[in-house]
């Protein structure tokens, strides 16, 4: 294998995505956003076209570093069918997401590790996503695990360490994810085929296409903001999360809050039926 390692420090973009109002309510459909047709509704519901009135789902800022065409460009030689989101941690600068215009995204690859033979590559990805206008709305720091590319002697990554509470949750939220949950959420950009190809998925180990990890933080922002500020998702100053097994469409999810300051919580989310092993894990969420 040719791992690029003189990519490394290397700045990327800016990579320019318009969209309008009718994009957040895609994003938040294909999120789980209002499967009930009732709940949610204020990220799906614009009022007046022309004047749109919507609540943003924060976690539309993992999308813009995810998107293919940015994981096409920075192509630092590994095997796109082993590409798996692995965590993210975005900031929010205190701007509000404007509901229509442009998202202008410049990507630094930050660092390339090696987890070995047979464990993959974690790449970290650090984007700074702007408005039209030109102002900071958030940065994410974006990992990837590349798990056909280990063991090319490169460096081991840091360690990133977030305590969960030994105790039981201090809040809990279930919700079933469609069958076609992947197939709504690809339409924000997200083409792999691991997401929609039965076929690909049976080749990569996996019993049915799998649900995309943005869409999973998705449910568990939701959750959040039901809980801790009810309509009020722009007080999110900060998500954080580590991908730990992928969602097949179908599943339960039950996402766990552990509360540990008056603007902080930490959660996971497991599978109702099957929670020794979490979907998301090591969560953080921060508000104003």
């Amino acid at each position: 294998m040719n791992i690029k390692t003189e990519m490394v420090g290397q700045t990327f973009g800016p990579f320019v995505r318009e969209y309008t109002f009718r994009d957040l309510e895609l994003f938040a459909l294909g999120s789980g956003a209002a499967i009930d047709g009732r709940t949610g509704l204020e990220y799906v519901d614009e009022k007046d076209p022309g004047k749109p009135q919507l609540k943003v789902l924060p976690t539309i800022a993992a999308m813009p570093i995810v998107d293919q065409v940015v994981t096409k460009t920075i192509d630092y030689g590994y095997n796109y069918a082993g590409s798996l989101h692995w965590s993210f941690d975005i900031k929010f600068h205190g701007r509000p997401i404007p509901q229509d215009g442009s998202f202008v995204t410049k990507v630094r690859l930050e660092g390339l590790y090696d987890r070995g033979a047979g464990k993959g590559l974690l790449a970290q990805h650090v984007g700074d996503t702007y408005d039209a206008d030109g102002n900071l709305l958030f940065t994410n720091e974006s990992w990837d695990c590349l798990i056909y590319d280990g063991g090319w002697g490169g460096p081991a990554a840091p360690k990133d360490v977030v305590e969960m509470p030994d105790r039981a949750p201090d809040f809990e939220a279930e919700e079933r994810v469609p069958f076609n949950q992947a197939l709504i959420y690809r339409l924000s950009g997200d083409w792999h085929p691991q997401h929609i190809d039965w076929d690909y998925a049976a080749e990569n180990g996996q019993r049915r296409p799998i649900l995309h990890a943005v869409s999973t933080a998705g449910y568990a922002c939701r959750a959040f903001v039901d809980a801790f500020v009810p309509g009020e998702p722009e007080r999110i100053t900060r998500f954080k999360t580590r991908i730990t097994s992928p969602v097949l469409p179908g599943a339960t999810l039950v996402t766990q809050f552990w509360r540990m300051d008056d603007t902080r919580v930490h959660f996971r989310v497991i599978d109702a039926f099957a929670p020794a092993k979490p979907y998301l894990n090591w969560g953080v969420i921060e508000w104003a």
